[in-house]
């Protein structure tokens, strides 16, 4: 599979990014998947290749580049309960100086440059995110409507910004999140805002999950749940997207 280490041109600088697409040498529909607050690291790119795989390029950018390239911080190779506190002690100051503004101001520069590639069809893309990315998945998709045709987020807080931060999707969308994150009222506040978006989705909590569900490098980490995740993804991705 091949892949691309590329600096995508922002307001404030260069973002580095991992890039990964099919070998066959085609045009493909792009995925801009955003990954959770840990960032780019080996379990983000096989993630990747494996969308990649299944016929689209697919572009990780670094959240915190304006910090430095990835990975911004030293990661153990298994982020086990024991390090979450010291490594969220060195995250937090960066997530919480990646405002509204900087999401959006970086995902028009990620589209555009997502979108120029010579290997990306002509048309509608997908975003996709983890945790905090599946939160700036839903800006994006929300701040581009028609430019986004279909929305994933896994175990984010995609209900952060209130029912107003959904009206402007035109997407299909597919929300996965854990259980320890969500209440089953809260699910239904959240897919009333969903409901009066006027939207095709999906909104559902995956049983027994806890918060990272999806990530193979944690503790939080459930095979059953990714599994399910890439058996709602891969088929939003097929009905929202034109091949090429």
């Amino acid at each position: 599979m091949p892949t691309k280490t590329l600096r995508i041109p922002t307001a404030d600088g260069r973002a580095d990014a991992f890039a990964a697409f099919p070998e066959d040498g085609g045009r493909h529909p792009g995925v801009l998947m955003y990954p959770d607050g840990f960032g780019i690291r080996p379990v983000l790119r096989e993630m990747a290749r494996e969308l990649a795989g299944h016929g689209y390029y697919v572009l990780v950018p670094n959240l915190f580049y304006r910090h430095g390239p990835a990975p911004v911080i030293e990661l153990p190779g298994h982020i086990g309960e024991e390090v979450r506190p010291a490594v969220f002690a060195q995250l937090m100051p960066m997530i919480e100086a990646h405002t509204t503004e900087r999401a959006l101001s970086d995902a028009d520069a990620y589209l555009g440059f997502l979108t120029a590639q010579p290997e990306v069809g002509a048309g509608p893309v997908a975003v996709t995110g983890y945790c905090i990315g599946g939160l700036l998945a839903t800006r994006t998709a929300a701040a581009h409507p028609g430019r986004v045709a279909a929305l994933a987020a896994f175990h984010g807080p995609v209900g952060a910004d209130g029912p107003d931060g959904l009206s402007g999707l035109t997407a299909e969308v597919h929300f996965g999140h854990a259980e320890s994150d969500l209440t089953p009222e809260a699910l239904g506040e959240l897919n009333q805002a969903l409901d009066a978006a006027g939207v095709g989705y999906t909104s559902e909590i995956y049983p027994g999950t806890v918060h990272g569900f999806t990530m193979a490098d944690t503790d939080a980490f459930d095979p059953a749940a990714l599994r399910l995740h890439w058996d709602r993804l891969l088929p939003l991705l097929r009905r929202a997207l034109t091949t090429s």
